[in-house]
């Protein structure tokens, strides 16, 4: 897709109709009496109506026909999905899939890792793995528990939504959000992460001391234009819904991306990584992660995240006199991490792309024993960081449970994890707070 074809900004109110159909939108109105060329005018709300203006997501559709002209919704096999959190006992330790995503590929390739909460009462998150080589033919799936935050590790998705296409590729990331409909075209074998957050929507973080620009910048994420198909598919076109944790498929004679126009704030969205302007230390010290958020789903609690996605780039280190390396770390937060292409700065042997780790509420965590003894080594000149690298991480302050299929079903835990800080040996002398290290 060009990129004349995309609109740009995070949340703006955009406007758009397929260039078949010029002056499609009405005028003046969301709902007239006869809508042009004959369409239904309907309307995808994403928050409550009385939100305050700054959180109300909404768009109005104009489309061939409505998406209520379906039959009804039958149970479909979950597979490797899930929402519950009680399949196995608790395990705090830290948990690493250190390769790919397990298992071969398949049409319905959704296989959950991790999670907290549940969607009826609309607070928690799932962590899912994707894993495909099949195209979705007239079939399309509809989150209405949440939104997908879709990162792809390998392969491109051709992703049609209600609103337009968009092309995503390694490096890039999509927000697919609760209620909207897509299909996926893939080429050749592809895989990635998914966030699920069910009871808030992704948001810019605010900025404070940093001011009014840096971070992921609004213009840079794109969303789709108009397009439509007048499709029938007599009796053979199966419309998917996530509901409360399961999937439920319903079959309708005609394709649902018929909205010839749109109007609205309340839309799928994609943004390049590479895009994010870094800040970091350029005295001393390392600064918290928290200054690599792309985008973060707000508790009730000011401050304080839901779901926060977070990437750590190709960048320059240059702090002085400072271990530069991520630090050892407990966290009153879950720590998710995945790795896009490269290798992780803390981590470069046994952490590949495609694989996963998770450290859980107050466990542990920080670099290896080689990592750590180079770092403390190293003499400290100005260098790039992680580059040819994107790694990762969905960090929550729910405590994350880690499924059946993840703990003991893929068989790829890495069940030696831990001995990569076994090597970590003391250097405490008592008698001099400043010799060198041997």
């Amino acid at each position: 897709l060009a990129e004349e074809q995309i609109l740009s900004g995070f949340g703006n109110e955009h406007v758009s109709e397929d260039p078949r159909c010029p002056g499609a939108l009405p005028e003046g109105q969301n709902n007239p009496q006869v809508c042009p060329y004959g369409l239904y005018a309907e309307q995808l709300s994403g928050s409550a109506f009385t939100c305050p203006r700054p959180t109300n997501k909404r768009s109005w559709l104009y489309r061939i026909l409505p998406s209520v002209c379906h039959k009804p919704f039958k149970p479909l096999e979950e597979g490797h999905l899930t929402h519950n959190w009680d399949e196995v006992e608790p395990d705090p330790n830290q948990v690493t899939v250190p390769e790919r995503a397990p298992g071969p590929a398949r049409r319905t390739g959704l296989h959950t890792l991790c999670g907290a909460g549940e969607p009826r009462g609309r607070n928690g998150i799932a962590v899912h793995i994707f894993v495909c080589n099949t195209s979705m033919i007239n079939r399309c799936l509809y989150n209405s528990d949440g939104d997908f935050l879709i990162v792809p590790q390998q392969g491109k998705l051709l992703i049609t939504t209600e609103f337009g296409k968009m092309l995503v590729e390694p490096n890039e990331i999509c927000v697919i959000q609760q209620g909207m409909r897509f299909s996926v075209e893939v080429f050749g074998e592809t895989r990635g992460y998914i966030l699920e957050v069910y009871g808030a929507h992704f948001e810019l973080p605010d900025l404070g001391p940093i001011g009014a620009n840096g971070l992921a910048n609004p213009r840079d994420f794109l969303v789709p234009v108009a397009w439509y198909e007048d499709r029938q598919v007599p009796g053979g076109y199966t419309v998917i819904s996530k509901y409360q944790g399961k999937l439920f498929a319903a079959q309708q004679d005609f394709s649902p991306f018929n909205v010839v126009a749109w109007h609205g704030n309340y839309t799928p969205y994609k943004y390049h990584l590479e895009k994010f302007m870094v800040i970091n230390s350029v005295a001393f010290d390392h600064a918290d992660p928290s200054i690599f958020t792309v985008l973060t789903a707000k508790s009730t609690r000011p401050g304080v995240a839901v779901a926060d996605f977070v990437i750590f780039p190709p960048r320059w280190g240059v702090a002085d006199n400072t271990f530069r390396p991520p630090y050892y770390h407990r966290n009153c937060m879950s720590e998710f991490m995945g790795l896009i292409k490269g290798h992780y700065e803390a981590k470069e042997e046994g952490f590949q792309p495609g694989g996963a780790s998770l450290h859980s509420m107050m466990t542990p965590h920080g670099p290896d024993a080689d990592c750590f003894e180079k770092a403390s080594k190293a003499k400290l000149e100005p260098e790039r960081v992680a580059e040819g690298t994107m790694a990762f991480m969905f960090e929550s302050s729910l405590s994350l449970a880690v499924t059946k299929w993840g703990l003991q079903t893929s068989n790829q835990l890495d069940k030696n994890y831990y001995k990569c800080w076994e090597p970590l040996k003391s250097h405490f002398n008592p008698n001099s707070a400043t010799e060198p290290r041997k």
